[in-house]
């Protein structure tokens, strides 16, 4: 299984965010890409670089105006606010009626959702490699590669076509997605981190060559609050092609693998022609955002099951934070995902 990484994504290094009012820690770290980098080198895997496939990829997916706006954002708010204060948005434009105004501070608030995805000066880097990576490994599936799995980092299964949300600015998976139809007529994008995909659902729900679906938690609560209900199954083109699979808040290993084996039979039903998915280990009973009970042994499950549709995959990944657990969980997932597609 071909892997790719490229270190320049490290530089996105927040520090803390707010949540419900308050400071607190970010969970997105650095450490959390460096924990899978090195365990993937202990078990024998080969990291290469990504090249550089410029912003077309991207903007295919995303609002060019919004790609636009990020490479200089967090310099044009230091010029503005100083080197002390956090690049984040403090008002917004409701529904978004409106115009993009040309004040940082305003723009801040049209194109970022939430308070959970600051700038920093290592951020648009970060970001754009991270992207990068992830089209690096579709360009490798085109190419006629069984499996490739993108070490992407931020994650991005929450960024929407116009806007951050979630800890995410790019969003990945669908970048992805998108970038495989040029080969294949029908692509799947399965979403198995334990976060609603909101970015994608919204991105791609009304497509109709690409079917999303997402297992999650009831989609009520941070960071997607709005989108993942059962009930969203896409618009126009896209209707039935979009698919939430709702667990309970606490739901055991057996529950998610039931769940799972529903977007899988929704996969083969749809006749995908290559899979995506967008991989969280967050999902785990001890991750720091736990919200289910998976453990190592349940990660090769889904691992074993998800190789079975025997479809030309990428792997893109997703969230997975500083638990005890996160080494050992991605080890199990993809070792088990290498040796089921060898």
């Amino acid at each position: 299984m071909k892997v790719f990484f490229d270190e320049r994504q490290l530089n996105h290094a927040p520090t803390y965010y707010f949540r419900r009012g308050a400071a607190m820690p970010h969970q997105e770290q650095p450490q959390r890409a460096e924990i899978l980098r090195d365990m993937l080198i202990g078990e024998g895997f080969e990291i290469s670089k990504p090249r550089d496939h410029g912003l077309a990829p991207i903007k295919a997916v995303h609002n060019p105006d919004y790609v636009d706006f990020l490479p200089d954002a967090h310099a044009r708010f230091v010029e503005s606010a100083g080197t002390e204060a956090l690049a984040i948005p403090t008002m917004h434009p409701g529904r978004r009626r409106g115009k993009e105004p040309k004040d940082i501070h305003g723009q801040l608030g049209w194109w970022m959702t939430d308070t959970s995805t600051p700038l920093t000066e290592g951020t648009w880097e970060a970001v754009y490699w991270s992207a990068q990576t992830a089209i690096e490994a579709a360009e490798e599936i085109i190419a006629g590669t069984r499996a490739a799995y993108a070490l992407c980092r931020p994650p991005g299964h929450h960024a929407m076509r116009d806007c951050s949300n979630g800890f995410c600015f790019f969003n990945n998976a669908s970048i992805v997605a998108n970038h495989l139809t040029q080969k294949f007529k029908k692509v799947a994008l399965i979403d198995i981190d334990v976060h609603t995909g909101n970015g994608s659902l919204d991105i791609l729900y009304e497509r109709g060559d690409i079917f999303f679906c997402s297992l999650h938690p009831d989609p009520t609560t941070y960071p997607t609050f709005y989108l993942g209900h059962a009930d969203e199954t896409g618009e126009g083109e896209g209707e039935g092609k979009s698919m939430n699979i709702l667990l309970q808040q606490g739901a055991s290993q057996d529950d998610v693998l039931a769940a799972l084996d529903k977007g899988i039979a929704a996969i083969r039903d749809f006749g995908a022609e290559a899979l995506v998915i967008s991989l969280g280990f967050d999902m785990a009973a001890d991750d720091p955002l736990a919200a289910v009970n998976v453990y190592p042994d349940g990660f090769a499950e889904m691992a074993r099951r998800l190789a079975a549709l025997n479809l030309p995959s990428t792997l893109v990944q997703e969230g997975g934070y500083l638990g005890p657990s996160l080494a050992d969980n991605a080890k199990s997932f993809l070792t088990t995902f290498r040796e089921a597609t060898a």
